[in-house]
């Protein structure tokens, strides 16, 4: 669905000068000073992993993939935590 955007309007000087003014005024919303903001980081995504997940392309049964399927959201990282428990598993065998 796209919908459009609405316009946006900027605002006026004395609308300005009243937004910044109740801003200044509110102890729970101080402004941020010099080091504050130098400080500052972009917030893009989630952070990184320190190991990040691989996409794979692997072929199995389907009445298998449609039991994990079924099994609901988040069968991914169901099928990731089986597939490290048989890992598990064989290397004490």
């Amino acid at each position: 669905m796209n919908k459009k955007r609405p316009e946006l309007t900027a605002p006026t000087a004395v609308e300005d000068d009243a937004l910044t003014a109740a801003a200044l005024d509110d102890p729970d919303n101080l402004p941020l000073d010099d080091a504050q903001l130098a400080a500052l980081r972009p917030a893009r995504g989630r952070p990184r992993l320190a190991q990040p997940k691989v996409a794979l392309t692997m072929r199995v049964d389907a009445d298998v993939l449609e039991a994990l399927k079924r099994s609901g959201p988040g069968w991914q990282t169901r099928v990731n935590s089986l597939l490290r428990n048989a890992l598990a598993l064989s290397a004490h065998h």
